[in-house]
């Protein structure tokens, strides 16, 4: 990480340095707020992460329970969380405190005694190359404690209002400053009942399935139910199951299915187990099941292996349901072409599924990281306010992906083992390896827009899709020699990347491609670095330019290179030494190789500040490159 560049500090270089005008948490609300988040759950805590490190922007996110959570709910981190975790700076530490999922494990009837069961096949979790992350579980509150960590260090000192529920929005469409009427209702004991409005220029519903802002703006969850309870606990317990620190699925003869997930502690185990079938109009409160019944059934599923429940940490029971909602903004479709979006919804807000395939914080996450970067471009006058219709246009096709495989894989879990005919491979362990980088969070792939290239020059990277996350590889950092994952420059701080992939003998020398495209960068007038970035701003403010070359680190020179890719920046004018990379040749992972770029041609990889990679254009076509940037942000002039 950088710090320094303004002068030396001491300290933890993660704590920045405050905003002015902080808000004084001690006195009443504020009349006016920029963005206000309902809801502390993934969705809204990685939202008011993301904007809290905008000095400029004022945000409040509010949450009825009267204290953060401690156990329970959510626990799958797949790799695509973790990679935006990195982002954040916090996946070392969940790679530390967590637990990791190597393999998966498949249980069905033993055919010589089909009361009992035994292992069917097992599989590697996550398959070679996927991501240079693992898949993780570690309890959702920790999440929101690191998440909270960011906001609390972060310029604004961002903190939860905890005891506030929103029960009302209104949106004036005429309004041109704070069009959003905000209705508050306290929880507190002291204060329960007692209501404030505040108004807010946008307002974004991370508040769960029942959501109030949903409510608000007229959407509605569509979708069934399999009328299937489910219970979930975790436990710690004695057992001799032999799997017991793997995933594992296990499908009984007569009794269900159970899904066995290890915790992080090295102790703790979720158990996510199948209960009864309901009648079409029943919900599952009308059993009145309890922890016990879990208990026994988890007991019968595991025969002839025995479990001894010492603790039972949190329990819940549920019924799997997969829905979407009808809108994921308050702006209708006949009014999209005069009214930007001014209220929006994330996370269980606008889709729910079952738990079983550990995606649900995951796809949360995913819709906040969305729009964190967009809200604060659109806050900052970087982009117009239009440029938040593509939250929806993007994340409602994610959701529905997401809904439809939970589906489907919610009865491949609970079919009936004997209704598999494949004897080689059950169907459960078929699907599980199939469907590998849809639970990875790898398949989400953004449609062609503004954002989006339409693969014109896609020949040039084909192991980069456009409108995927970029996927990462080694490289060495040629000023120190650094071995590191190119992907892992890229900071949650709503930042372009132009990644330059120099062709053959481009060593950065005068007049070969990458020079002349950091000259056009750094002095032509329709560069987009010059056309966007403020007076007073470090070159890399809007659009950060970073070049990876073929030959390895002893073989180029860093004084050499374009000055572009040696900025001085900052009060005293100080080099960044960080912009220049080359081919891991040391270890063999060369990225060129790895990820299919063009060794004659190289290219520019052109990545959003969410990680997706968004154009592919060859290194001389500077006019296509200006012409990108120039669909979405707003001069400077």
């Amino acid at each position: 990480m950088q710090f320094h560049l303004d002068g030396f500090r001491p300290g933890d270089p993660d704590v920045h340095a405050p905003a002015a005008d902080l808000r004084d948490r001690s006195g009443p609300l504020p009349e006016t707020i920029d963005v206000l988040i309902a809801g502390c759950g993934p969705a809204g805590l990685c939202l008011a992460a993301q904007l809290s490190l905008e000095p400029s922007i004022r945000t409040m996110i509010v949450e009825p329970k009267l204290t953060p959570m401690e156990k329970g709910q959510a626990d799958g981190i797949n790799v695509r969380s973790m990679e935006m975790f990195q982002a954040f700076g916090f996946a070392d530490k969940v790679k530390r405190e967590s637990v990791w999922i190597n393999e998966t494990t498949f249980w069905s009837p033993d055919p010589a005694n089909p009361g009992h069961i035994h292992r069917v096949g097992r599989v590697q979790d996550v398959a070679d190359g996927l991501s240079e992350m693992p898949h993780v579980l570690i309890n959702q509150a920790r999440v929101h404690d690191l998440f909270m960590d960011v906001m609390k260090n972060s310029p604004t000192r961002l903190e939860p209002d905890y005891g506030l529920k929103v029960v009302d929005v209104v949106v004036d469409p005429a309004a041109d400053d704070y069009p959003v009427t905000v209705t508050l209702e306290h929880t507190s004991p002291e204060r329960e009942g007692q209501r404030e409005t505040i108004r807010a220029r946008y307002v974004v519903g991370c508040d769960g399935a029942r959501s109030s802002v949903r409510q608000a703006i007229g959407g509605a969850l569509h979708g069934d139910a399999a009328h299937q309870a489910w219970g979930v606990m975790d436990i710690l317990a004695v057992t001799d199951f032999p799997d017991y620190r793997m995933k594992a699925i296990i499908q009984s003869a007569g009794e269900g299915a159970i899904l066995v997930l290890p915790r992080e502690g090295g102790y703790l185990v979720r158990l996510y187990v199948e209960l009864d079938q309901l009648a079409e109009d029943e919900r599952v409160a009308d059993r009145g099941m309890g922890v016990d019944d879990i208990i026994a059934k988890a007991k019968r599923i595991l025969a002839p292996h025995t479990l001894d429940v010492k603790e039972v940490v949190w329990w819940s029971i549920y019924e799997i349901g997969h829905r979407l909602t009808d809108r994921f903004d308050d702006v209708p479709a006949d009014q999209a072409a005069t009214r930007a979006p001014r209220v929006m919804l994330a996370g269980d807000a606008c889709h729910t599924h079952s738990p079983k395939a550990g995606q649900g914080m995951n796809v949360s996450m995913g819709d906040a990281f969305n729009l964190g970067w967009k809200l604060r471009a659109v806050l900052t006058g970087r982009a117009a306010p239009a440029l938040l219709h593509s939250y929806t246009a993007e994340r409602r096709a994610a959701a529905k992906s997401l809904v439809d495989f939970d589906h489907r894989w919610s009865r491949v879990v609970g079919n009936r083992p004997e209704d598999d005919t494949d004897a080689a491979m059950p169907r459960v362990q078929r699907e599980f390896i199939a469907n590998g980088d849809f639970t990875a969070g790898l398949t989400v792939c953004y449609e062609a827009s503004a954002l989006t290239g339409a693969g014109q020059h896609q020949a040039l990277a084909t192991g980069f899709p456009i409108g995927m996350r970029l996927h990462s590889a080694p490289v060495i950092r040629l000023a120190d020699a650094m071995p590191m994952q190119l992907g892992h420059v890229i900071d949650a701080d709503a930042r372009w990347r132009l990644f330059l992939f120099a062709g053959a003998g481009d060593t950065g020398q005068p007049g070969a491609p990458v020079a002349q495209l950091c000259d056009f960068l750094e002095t032509a007038e329709a560069s987009p670095l010059r056309r966007f970035t403020r007076a007073g701003e470090n070159i890399d403010a809007v659009i950060d330019v970073r070049a990876v070359f073929q030959p390895g680190f002893r073989d180029l020179v860093y004084p050499a290179m374009p000055s572009l890719l040696r900025p001085h920046k900052g009060r005293y004018g100080l080099c960044d030494y960080e912009k220049v990379f080359c081919a891991d040749l040391k270890s063999g992972d060369d990225i060129f190789t790895m990820r299919g770029i063009d060794r004659a041609a190289g290219c520019v990889v052109v990545v959003r500040p969410d990680q997706y990679v968004a154009e592919i254009l060859p290194l001389d076509d500077h006019a296509g490159l200006a012409a990108f940037f120039a669909g979405f942000l707003l001069p400077t002039s």
